[in-house]
């Protein structure tokens, strides 16, 4: 799996870039608890910072 860009959630990332993995526990047409809990209550501190431009 690549690693997670500079300004995007770790979760949402891993979520969707490895989605069997993450999600094989659940049963057909299941919502996952981890991804709807996210999606209410956002994503706190999972960003990944971005590195300081060098343009100025």
């Amino acid at each position: 799996m690549k690693p997670v860009p500079p300004g995007e959630c770790r979760q949402c990332w891993y979520h969707a870039h490895n989605s069997r993995k993450a999600h094989a526990h659940l049963g057909p047409r299941e919502d996952c608890p981890e991804c709807v809990d996210h999606m209410n209550n956002g994503h706190g501190s999972q960003i990944v910072p971005k590195n300081k431009s060098t343009w100025w």
